[in-house]
């Protein structure tokens, strides 16, 4: 019987230990041999990364652009902590062996006010190349959906590295890295694109690290719209790509998404948003069956 690589991809927070047993057998991962230059560890970036471009001509200073956008950060945390919404994770082994899994689930809050999930939707995993880990769950509730906070900043050094257009809106681009990996911690690096007007970010591209032990995490990309006011929500999480492991490579697909955001206290749908080019639209929401969480 060929061995199972075990892979590093997000699954939703309490879910995975019940569904996946952590004791089952994987193979030593080696390191992946061609990364993106916007996922390089510790931000060392390689010949092949885009140089920053001159910031002094920006109508606002750098240092400014990061902590407004910081801010901004901060306060949309704690908008989106008061809201519910839907859950869609879709993780496909594509090769060498073929297999899914699937969860669907609410964050949704009691009538006290309390906050918390609930899965609607959870069939048996068919995935044959690859488990998920703890590590999984923590970066698909915080990693996919990076926010990046006032308090969160000092962990990370914020580079600038050009002005882009977006559809209609014009976007400072930057390089986001970790300073250091400290023990047990999940990081984002990659690339964040702020919305010049709101300094809201718009859009991430990158991955989460450290990679632990003989796990691999894909290159993701995760686009946010414009749900309420000056805030803009994650919605869609894409990433396509081929883990090299010891014994074989394992191509995978993951989708994510998020939806039906709603203020708590309010049985309104919240109006028209506003979207990024390229994003997928989601198709209306199904009746799901409500099986019982896979036992292991």
């Amino acid at each position: 019987m060929n061995r199972r690589q075990h892979f590093a991809l997000a699954t939703l927070a309490g879910i995975g230990l019940l569904a996946f047993s952590l004791a089952l057998p994987r193979a030593k991962a080696q390191s992946a041999a061609a990364q993106s230059p916007t996922v390089q560890l510790q931000g060392s970036a390689p010949s092949s990364a885009p140089a920053a471009t001159d910031a002094s001509k920006l109508p606002v200073p750098i240092d400014e652009i990061i902590r407004r956008f910081a801010q901004h950060e901060s306060e949309f945390k704690l908008a989106r902590d008061n809201y519910t919404y839907t859950q869609d994770v879709l993780v496909e082994d594509v090769a060498p062996n073929q297999g899914e899994y699937r969860l669907t689930s609410d964050i949704i809050f009691t009538p006290s006010g309390k906050r918390y999930e609930q899965v609607t939707y959870a069939p048996q995993s068919t995935l044959q190349d690859f488990y998920l880990s703890p590590e999984d769950m923590k970066d698909l509730e915080n990693i996919q959906p990076f926010v990046l906070t006032t308090e969160d900043l000092p962990k990370y050094n914020v580079e600038y590295v050009d002005t882009e257009k977006a559809d209609e809106l014009t976007t400072y681009v930057l390089r986001v890295a970790p300073k250091t990996i400290e023990k047990n911690q999940r990081y984002f690096q990659g690339t964040v694109w702020v919305d010049d007007h709101d300094f809201a970010v718009v859009k991430t591209d990158g991955k989460a690290v450290p990679e632990v032990k003989d796990q691999r995490f894909p290159r993701f990309v995760t686009y946010r719209e414009n749900i309420e006011g000056a805030f803009w929500f994650p919605t869609y999480t894409h990433a396509d790509d081929v883990l090299h492991f010891k014994d074989n490579d394992v191509h995978m697909r993951m989708t994510v998404r998020y939806k039906n955001y709603k203020r708590f206290g309010s049985s309104i749908r919240l109006g028209q948003a506003k979207t990024l080019e390229g994003v997928p639209t989601a198709p209306q929401p199904q009746p799901q069956p409500q099986p019982q969480p896979p036992q292991k």
